[in-house]
C-alpha cells in the first residue's frame, strides 16, 4: 500500500501529469481538496474508487482516512492544488506517514506561476534585464512569514513578483513594493488560471488598484516587474539561437571547441 501525493496543477484537467493521471487511474482510493481541485479531475478515478474531499477535514481526520486505506491495503492518491513543492501542506502529511512508517510518493504538477505566464502569453525572463522570478506571498491565519521574507526584501532586487495567495491584501502589496519599482512597471493579475472563467488583467504599479473587480478575493496570482514587458522594443533577444553564436550542438567554425570531425568524435 502507498500514498502518492499528486500535484492536480492549477484547475484545468487537462494540465494533470500523465503520471499523475495514470496514479489515480490505479488507486482505489482518493482524498483530494475540493476546494481547489476540480472535479473534472476525479474522472481519471476508477469508477468503484471511494473519493473523499479533505476540504473540510482536519490533519487528524484526513490522517485515520489514510490509516483506514493502509489497514485494507489500499493505495491512496492524494490530490492537492498546483505543485506540492509550495504551500501544499504535504510536509506535516509526510512526516506523519514517516512515523508511521507508511510508504508514499510525490509526484510534481504544474504550478500556479507557469499557468499565470500561459494565460499572460509570454515568458517572464528578459535577456540583461529579467532573469530571476520570486515566489512569494504575504503572511496569513495559517501561516506568517519568517523575519526577513518580506515584499519589500524581494522588491528591492527589483527582479519579478510572483505573490502568491495574496489577492485580498492586493493594497498591501502596492504599498510594500511602490518604494522599489517605477510607477509604471507592470503588473498582472491572473484569476483561476487555467479555469474556464479565467481572468486576466494587465495594468500597471500606479493603477491595479482601480481595475481589479471586487469578486476577486481568492484564487488569483499577483505579478509584478520588469519580466511582464508585453513588448521587448529594445531588441534584446537571449543568445541562444543567435547567428554567430558558438554551442555544443551547432558548432560556429573547425576552431571551435564543439567541433567534432568526420568520426563523430571532438578533433584533436
Amino acid at each position: 500500500m502507498t500514498v502518492h501525493f499528486i500535484g492536480a496543477g492549477p484547475g484545468a484537467p487537462d494540465l494533470l501529469t500523465l503520471r499523475g493521471r495514470d496514479l489515480l487511474a490505479a488507486s482505489p482510493v482518493c482524498l483530494y481538496a475540493g476546494s481547489l481541485v476540480p472535479e473534472g479531475i476525479l474522472a481519471h478515478c476508477p469508477e468503484d474508487a471511494m473519493i473523499i474531499n479533505t476540504a473540510p477535514l482536519s490533519l487528524d481526520e484526513i490522517m485515520a482516512q489514510i490509516q483506514s486505506a493502509h489497514a485494507q491495503g489500499l493505495d491512496i492518491a492524494r490530490l492537492h492544488s498546483g505543485d506540492l513543492s509550495v504551500w501544499s501542506a504535504m510536509g506535516e502529511q509526510l512526516a506523519r506517514l514517516q512515523a508511521l512508517q507508511i510508504p508514499y510518493t510525490v509526484t510534481p504538477g504544474v504550478p500556479a506561476f507557469a499557468a499565470a505566464a500561459a494565460a499572460l502569453e509570454q515568458e517572464l525572463t528578459i535577456p540583461t534585464q529579467a532573469q530571476s522570478l520570486v515566489l512569494t506571498r504575504t503572511s496569513g491565519r495559517a501561516s506568517a512569514m519568517p523575519e526577513g521574507e518580506t515584499l519589500a526584501a524581494f522588491a528591492a532586487t527589483g527582479t519579478t513578483l510572483a505573490v502568491h495567495l495574496s489577492i485580498h491584501q492586493l493594497d498591501q502589496v502596492v504599498d510594500q513594493v511602490t518604494p522599489f519599482y517605477p510607477p509604471e512597471t507592470p503588473v498582472a493579475i491572473v484569476w483561476r488560471a487555467s479555469w474556464p472563467d479565467q481572468r486576466v488583467i494587465r495594468s500597471t504599479l500606479a493603477a491595479v488598484l482601480d481595475e481589479v473587480a471586487p469578486a476577486m478575493t481568492r484564487t488569483a496570482l499577483i505579478l509584478i516587474g520588469p519580466g511582464l514587458k508585453q513588448t521587448r522594443d529594445d531588441g534584446e533577444e537571449s543568445r541562444l539561437y543567435a547567428i554567430g553564436y558558438d554551442r555544443r550542438f551547432r558548432p560556429q567554425s573547425s576552431d571551435s571547441p564543439f567541433y567534432r570531425g568526420a568520426e563523430g568524435e571532438p578533433e584533436s
